[in-house]
């Protein structure tokens, strides 16, 4: 496999997994001299979901896509652009476990299939993630990293459950159970921000989604993240998002039809 941006092909195997953290184009071949087919030529003529390239019976691949809103972003920045789960560990039970699964379920529709697959999906989605986690090596500041964390987890949580607060590094470190400077210290080290820096992002992820909304105005929205004023909401976001609210809002609204 090579995937855009990696400088080395990847070696694959029968009962292996990868995931694509980022939109990057990729190639499977059998030999790196051969010339790639474009998928559009391929999933075209798919049948049920299942396409067939060639006449050899060698080869069997399960694929599906993940659609989130902005807020993944948060999930995926810290994780590579590709992470390989080898067949065979302990790890990788659940993983080919799902994948006996889906092919049993793209293999022999019935009714609630898509129901299936869905959630086998985001089974794999989530094992992979812990598995990347439990990895030695694997220290580049990121959410998921700091989520994983019990302590930073917790102000995370704590952030997210109430973002209107005026929270302080003091009152963080409470959540924690230690200091301001060792949660200041632990935090940029798991998150790669300083605490207060990531209520400000975290705030801004919300007011991106009720700016999606219309009938919100931006009035309302500043006021229940917790600013005083529209100024100081506009300021926050402007610094973050490179844009104000309403320029935002208008990227947005749809094109009129002539």
């Amino acid at each position: 496999m090579t995937v855009e941006g990696v400088e080395q092909p990847i070696q694959l195997t029968a009962g292996d997994c990868f995931l694509l953290s980022r939109k990057r184009a990729f190639s499977l071949r059998s030999d790196l001299a051969l010339p790639a087919i474009h998928s559009d030529e391929i999933y075209c003529h798919a049948i049920n979901g299942v396409a067939r390239c060639g006449t050899a019976d060698a080869f069997f691949l399960i694929g599906g896509r993940f659609a989130f809103g902005e807020e993944a972003g948060l999930l995926f920045e810290g994780l590579p652009p590709v992470a390989v789960i080898k067949r065979g560990s302990d790890q990788a039970s659940v993983l080919n476990w799902a994948l006996q699964h889906l092919a049993h379920e793209l293999a022999n529709p019935s009714p609630g299939n898509a129901i299936v697959v869905q959630h086998l999906g985001h089974i794999m989605l989530v094992q992979v993630l812990r598995i990347y986690l439990t990895q030695e090596g694997n220290s580049t500041p990121s959410w998921l990293l700091a989520i994983s964390d019990p302590r930073i987890g917790a102000v995370i949580q704590a952030i997210h459950t109430d973002p209107a607060r005026s929270w302080t590094v003091e009152e963080l470190a409470k959540v924690a159970g230690v200091s301001r400077s060792t949660l200041a210290l632990r935090f940029k080290q798991k998150a790669g921000i300083a605490p207060l820096e990531y209520v400000s992002r975290w705030r801004m992820q919300l007011a991106t989604r009720s700016l999606k909304a219309n009938h919100t105005t931006i009035s309302s929205i500043a006021q229940k993240l917790g600013y005083d004023s529209d100024s100081a909401f506009s300021h926050a976001f402007k610094r973050i998002m490179k844009c104000s609210p309403r320029e935002y809002r208008e990227k947005l609204a749809p094109v009129p039809q002539q």
